[in-house]
């Protein structure tokens, strides 16, 4: 049969070979189809190889000959393809199809081919096929389908796949249904559908979204990021050897990869999906799961907690990632000023409520999946506004009760409110639709009017009752969990998240500088301050002091991230504004690690290369706090050996070169750090510059280092003779003394003042010096 439709169509076998691009070929194709409308085992490859033929002839034809697509309409072809899904013909013919169509619709380029393949909505029956997904081939194609069609859409092409009049919009509907398959590139896939489709300028259809689909979605996607946290934590718990950190280094991924995605839903600037995601964030995740697990961490209770050392952690990466404002904003209130809403939870419910519902802030399990919600919502009858269920306490008696009336009048409203709108501009009618529970500034205004107008009906009693409750409620109990993990004496396991915490928000392009400045955290784009948190300054002393100790438990890395912060909070463009007393006791704890250096300059043979590749090292390798929170290894405890394969500067030293190499680093930290606040300049370090060194070809006059080199007697002879009198090595002729100067403590290896060429490279020195005879003065 193939052979004689081959004759019939092409006019011989030979012609139809090589002409395979052609209209000719495609109606030939065309014919095949027609005969073979069932599929069977027998004529299944036929089938498959007919289409992947028209798929070539397609895109062929698009850069071409438009007449192919011509032929492909008026004939209805795509149809064919939908028929042979339905006959449950197998995976391998829905493998080769979907493979097919995806390649198609990546290849074409012309708006006007891809409005032919897109028209009569056959597409969307392919979306809408109920595949066998637990194949993970058919998952694989089935998905990269979806994402190739969200890279096509635009303002025009979005109308082949969103019906205002049925309300549906399979392609986003079908892909979100996967947004917590165990697959990772399938997750993946997912948001960068629902990412294209939220950047397209289409006013109906993100309304849409935001009423029919935004709540079960983002509540549901909240608590998938939860129980990973969960289960981050748990796995923090249980490795306390260091074993486990392949499974700990992919959940912690996970949950960057889940900040990126929301960071950049944030950033499209859809200002009402925005503020549905805000709203969910803050009072289903970050407030009840990471904020409230900052304190009272002894307290048992049927509320999910996880560990004070990865909510700091997660937060630190939060603000590190997301910069939208309101969101960052709360949270950073709710940290830096406690949590104001929880004290006047009772009163706030009396006053907005009357009611005796629970808090509205927890981190709990959607009551439905979010494939059942959005079968619902599909198949509901009117257009309803949707409220959010889970923001009370997710109950739907007060939906249930409602009258026709009321629901007609909140359709209206919410049509009112979507006429005439534009993206990134909120509609009268959504302050009904989304009752953002976010910390509102005007409550506490408002609660302290109301308070001063009862107390002129008050006793002196029920005033010093009230006193105290005042004090209560003006607490910082986060802020002080802060200040108490930084003076921590045992080790720096909470102060590290601590540091990297208050440099995230310190950083965050989203944060308001005055909510920074209350407070005197150190804003790096204040242009003059007067002032800065004495507190916080004098715990980051402590910490440089104690990492200058010989037995202290502060790795590299902390006290690297203290100095920053320090410098950060004191340094202004005009000067620096320290107090004498916190100089001191800086300048003391520098004092400090000058005798931890001269401790172990006469112990290690190979001091001096040490420390100019500790410098070197130190110098071309600054801090990136972003990368430090990626590394999971800070998220154990701290450990003391490197067979864990943690870096040097994240773990505590081993062995007498590790605790040398700490002690060079620590007096590099504070020494910089001692003279950036006095704001004189680096003139001693490095030992060796490029333009001291003699390089290869450079003639050396010995009688200028005659005075500083002794040699046994008959030996500068000897060399002579050989010819290698200038690469004999230098023996000390002087002592090595240590000293103080004037101005500060210091340490001063001194060679009758001269200054020698250490060892290095053979192609850029011709000295060979022997340790321990080079000068190093620190003034």
């Amino acid at each position: 049969m193939f052979g004689r439709s081959r004759s019939w169509v092409g006019g011989g076998h030979g012609r139809s070979s090589r002409n395979i691009h052609s209209l000719d070929h495609l109606k030939y194709l065309y014919h095949v189809l027609t005969k073979n409308t069932t599929v069977t085992e027998q004529n299944r490859n036929l089938l498959v190889e007919t289409i992947r033929s028209i798929t070539e002839i397609l895109i062929w034809g698009d850069q071409n000959d438009s007449s192919v697509f011509d032929f492909f309409l008026e004939k209805n072809m795509f149809v064919f393809f939908l028929n042979i899904l339905r006959q449950k013909s197998g995976r391998y013919v829905c493998v080769q199809l979907l493979q097919t169509l995806n390649i198609l619709f990546e290849n074409i380029s012309h708006e006007t081919s891809l409005y032919y393949l897109l028209s009569n909505n056959y597409v969307n029956s392919i979306i809408v096929h109920k595949f066998d997904f637990s194949d993970e081939e058919i998952m694989a194609y089935y998905i990269s389908f979806l994402k190739t069609l969200s890279l096509k859409l635009n303002n025009h092409t979005v109308h082949f796949f969103y019906n205002e009049h049925t309300n549906d919009f399979a392609l986003y509907t079908e892909a979100i249904k996967f947004f917590n398959h165990p697959e990772s590139m399938v997750r993946i896939a997912v948001r960068t559908i629902t990412l294209n489709v939220y950047k397209v300028d289409n006013q109906a259809m993100l309304h849409y979204i935001r009423d029919k689909t935004a709540v079960p979605y983002f509540s549901n996607l909240v608590w998938f990021i939860g129980s990973h946290v969960i289960e981050l934590d748990n796995c923090v718990q249980t490795d306390e050897e260091h074993r486990n950190r392949g499974k700990l280094s992919d959940l912690v991924a996970e949950h960057l990869d889940h900040l990126h995605y929301l960071n950049d839903i944030l950033i499209i600037n859809c200002e009402f999906l925005n503020d549905v995601l805000t709203d969910h964030l803050l009072n289903r995740l970050f407030l009840p799961l990471y904020v409230y697990s900052l304190e009272n961490q002894d307290k048992g209770g049927e509320r999910p907690k996880i560990s004070l050392p990865v909510s700091l952690y997660l937060l630190s990466q939060v603000f590190l990632i997301i910069h939208h404002a309101p969101l960052v904003n709360s949270l950073a209130e709710v940290i830096l000023n406690g949590d104001l809403s929880e004290v006047y939870a009772k009163t706030e419910q009396d006053v907005h409520r009357s009611c005796g519902k629970p808090s509205i802030r927890c981190f709990i399990k959607p009551t439905e999946t979010l494939e059942r919600s959005l079968e619902m919502n599909k198949h509901k009858g009117k257009r309803r506004v949707q409220k959010r269920p889970n923001y009370k306490n997710v109950g739907e008696e007060e939906d249930e009760e409602k009258g026709p009336t009321e629901d007609a009048q909140e359709d209206t409203e919410k049509t009112k409110g979507t006429e005439g709108g534009s993206k990134g501009i909120k509609t009268s009618g959504e302050s009904e639709e989304i009752e953002m529970v976010i910390m509102e500034r005007s409550k506490l205004p408002e609660l302290a009017a109301s308070t001063s107008m009862q107390e002129q009906n008050t006793t002196d009693e029920e005033k010093s009752a009230a006193t105290g409750l005042e004090s209560v409620q003006w607490s910082r109990p986060f802020l002080d969990m802060v200040y108490h993990a930084l003076d921590s004496p045992d080790d720096d396991y909470h102060a590290l998240f601590v540091l990297c915490l208050l440099y995230a928000m310190s950083h965050n392009k989203g944060m308001d500088p005055e909510k920074l400045e209350r407070i005197q955290l150190p804003v790096p784009s204040a242009a003059e301050k007067t002032i800065y948190n004495h507190p916080l300054a004098e715990r980051l002393i402590r910490i440089m002091n104690s990492a200058a100790q010989p037995d202290g438990k502060i790795r590299l890395t902390t006290l690297e991230l203290s100095c920053l912060l320090l410098k950060q909070q004191v340094v202004t463009s005009t000067g620096c504004i320290i107090k004498d007393v916190h100089l001191a006791c800086l300048e003391g704890a520098r004092e400090e690690s000058v005798h931890l250096v001269r401790h172990f300059y006469k112990g290690e043979e190979i001091f001096l290369d040490m420390f100019e590749d500790e410098y070197r090292s130190m110098t071309m390798k600054p801090m990136n706090v972003e990368y430090l929170m990626m590394d999971v290894s800070i998220l154990l405890p701290p450990t003391g050996t490197p067979l864990t394969g943690i870096d040097f500067v994240k773990r505590l030293p081993c062995g007498d070169v590790e605790k040398t190499r700490r002690a060079i680093r620590v007096f590099f930290m504070l020494r910089s750090l001692s003279l950036q606040l006095r704001g004189e300049p680096e003139t001693q370090l490095p030992l060796m510059r490029e333009e001291d060194l003699i390089k290869t070809d450079d003639v050396l006059d010995l009688k200028c280092y005659g005075p500083r080199v002794e040699s046994p007697p008959g030996i500068n002879q000897a060399r002579e003779g050989l010819g290698i009198a200038h690469t004999r090595p230098f023996s000390c002729a002087g002592s090595v003394e240590f000293t103080r100067s004037p101005v500060a403590p210091a340490l001063l290896l001194h060679l009758n003042r001269a200054r020698l060429p250490s060892q290095s490279t053979k192609e850029t020195y011709v000295s060979n010096l022997h340790p321990g005879t080079a000068l190093i003065s620190f003034l």
